[in-house]
C-alpha cells in the first residue's frame, strides 16, 4: 500500500470498530521505547540466533493490541508470522505435535497478510511454493512448470541444506517435484493429491504407511519429532527468501488450570526445553503471552517447574516494560496514560489528514484542533472511569473517527453524547 491507501485502510477499519491489519505504527501510544528497543536488539537478530520472549497480561491489558503491532514489524521486517492460540484440548504445549501443526495452518507471508480479502485454505503451500520459484528464478513470482535440469539443481541444493530434517526435505521435493511436465507425478489428479498429502504430513495428518510408500520418508510429526521439526521450518523459510518466522502463541486465560497434572508437567517441560534451544535455532522468535496465572499461580503456574521459573525470571511489577527484559508486563501501572491516550488521538487526526487531504476541501481547518482533541480525550475519559470494560483504549478508538466526521460536518456533540451511543454499539457487539 502507498501512505495514501494505508491511511484510508486504517481509518475505514476504525470507522467499522475493527483493528486494521496494517498501520498500527500510525497511531498506537505507549509501546514506541518498547517497539524502538524490539526492533534494535531482536528484529536486527532474527537471522543470527533464535529469541524468546514471555509477555504477561490480565484480560483487556492490550496483549492482542500488541500482537498486532508486533505482526506488522515482523512483516516489514521480511519475516513470517504464525498466530497460534493455546488451549487446553486442541493445542496444548503437553501434546508439541499439535502446537506445530496449528504453527503450520496459521503461518503467513507479508503478501497474503496484506491481501485480507483472499484467505487461503493452504497458507504453507504459499510458502512452498515461493521457496521453489526463488531457488529457479530468483524471484517469488508463480510459475506453471519447471524443467528436469531445475529441478535437478533445486533438489541437489534442497537436500544439502543440513539445517533441515532430511525427512522434511524428502516432502518439500516431492512436493516441488509436482511441477517437472511429462512425469507421472505432474497429472492434474495426482498432482493435487500430492501436494495435499505433503501438507497433510506438515499437519500431523495421514498413515506412516501411506508417507513412506509415496514419499519415502519414516518420521510423523509426532511428540517426539515436532521440536526438531520446528527448528526444520525454521531453516527452511530462509529457502523462500525470508529473515525468519515469528510465532505469536497466546494461551488462554486458565488454560494450564484445565490440564491434567501430568499434562501440564508435560507441557512445561517443552517449553523449559524450547527456553534452552532456543539460541541455537536461527530464524526463529518465539513469543508467548498469557495472563498473570501464568506466572504466579503455585498450584498450576511456572512456579511449579523451578527451572523454568527460573529462567523465565520474575515480573517487574511497578515498571514499564523494557525490550530487553524477559518479560513484557503489560499490567504494569506506570504502562499508559491519559497523556498518552490524547496523543493517540492526535496520531488519527494525522492519519485523517493523510488520508482524505486532497478529497475534502479545508481539510486542516475543519477538523478538531490539538487543543480541543486533548479536552475531548479528557472528557471521555470521564465519562468512562478507571476501571470501567471495556478498557479505554478500545471506547476511544471507536469514538475519534464519528467525533472528527460530525466536526466536519459542524456537528458539535458532547463527549457524554459520543460516548453513551458508542457504549450501545459496543454492548451489541459483544
Amino acid at each position: 500500500m502507498n501512505p495514501k491507501e494505508l491511511a484510508q485502510h486504517v481509518i475505514t477499519s476504525l470507522r467499522k470498530g475493527m483493528p486494521p491489519r496494517w498501520g498500527y505504527q500510525l497511531f498506537t501510544v505507549g509501546h514506541e521505547k518498547l517497539i524502538k528497543g524490539f526492533k534494535k536488539h531482536h528484529m536486527s537478530q532474527i537471522a543470527n540466533q533464535g529469541l524468546i520472549l514471555f509477555i504477561n497480561g490480565s484480560n483487556g491489558s492490550g496483549k492482542t493490541h500488541l500482537f498486532r503491532l508486533l505482526t506488522e514489524i515482523a512483516m516489514e521486517g521480511n519475516c513470517l508470522v504464525s498466530n497460534v492460540q493455546l488451549h487446553a484440548r486442541e493445542t496444548p504445549f503437553s501434546k508439541f505435535e499439535k502446537v506445530f501443526s496449528a504453527i503450520v495452518r496459521n503461518i503467513q507471508t507479508p503478501s497474503m497478510y496484506e491481501d485480507v480479502a483472499s484467505p487461503e485454505a493452504e497458507p504453507f503451500a504459499r510458502v512452498l511454493d515461493e521457496a521453489l520459484f526463488l531457488q529457479v528464478t530468483g524471484a517469488k513470482e508463480a510459475v506453471n512448470e519447471i524443467t528436469n535440469e531445475q529441478y535437478h539443481t533445486v533438489y541437489q541444493a534442497l537436500m544439502e541444506d543440513r539445517r533441515i530434517d532430511f525427512d522434511f526435505r524428502k516432502i518439500v521435493a516431492k512436493y516441488w517435484e509436482t511441477y517437472v511436465p511429462n512425469r507421472p507425478i505432474s497429472h492434474p489428479t495426482v498432482r493435487e493429491e500430492v501436494r495435499g498429502e505433503a501438507l497433510q504430513w506438515f499437519s500431523g495428518e495421514g498413515t506412516q504407511q501411506t508417507f513412506r510408500t509415496r514419499f519415502d520418508v519414516n518420521k510423523m510429526i509426532t511428540g517426539e519429532t515436532a521440536r526438531p521439526m520446528l527448528q526444520s521450518l525454521a531453516g527452511f523459510v530462509g529457502l523462500a527468501g525470508y529473515r525468519g518466522l515469528m510465532i505469536l502463541f497466546d494461551e488462554a486465560a486458565q488454560a494450564y488450570q484445565f490440564m491434567q497434572p501430568t499434562e501440564r508437567v508435560h507441557a512445561y517441560n517443552n517449553l523449559f526445553q524450547l527456553v534452552n534451544e532456543i539460541e541455537k535455532l536461527p530464524g526463529l522468535f518465539l513469543v508467548y503471552a498469557a495472563t498473570p496465572d501464568f506466572y504466579t499461580n503455585t498450584k498450576y503456574g511456572i512456579v511449579i517447574n523451578s527451572g523454568l521459573a527460573t529462567r523465565i525470571g520474575k515480573l517487574r511489577d511497578n515498571k514499564a516494560p523494557r525490550a530487553m527484559d524477559p518479560v513484557w508486563n503489560l499490567d504494569a501501572k506506570t504502562y499508559i496514560g491519559l497523556d498518552d491516550y490524547k496523543q493517540a488521538a492526535a496520531n488519527i487526526r494525522e492519519v485523517y489528514k493523510q488520508a482524505y487531504e486532497d478529497e475534502e476541501d479545508d481539510l486542516e481547518s475543519r477538523l478538531p484542533s490539538q487543543e480541543k482533541i486533548g479536552a475531548y480525550v479528557e472528557d471521555l475519559a470521564k465519562q468512562h472511569g478507571d476501571t470501567a470494560i471495556p478498557r479505554f483504549w478500545r471506547v476511544l478508538m471507536r469514538s475519534l473517527i464519528p467525533y472528527f466526521e460530525d466536526c466536519l460536518e459542524g456537528e458539535i456533540r458532547s463527549a457524554e453524547e459520543v460516548y453513551e451511543d458508542v457504549m450501545d454499539l459496543l454492548s451489541r457487539e459483544e
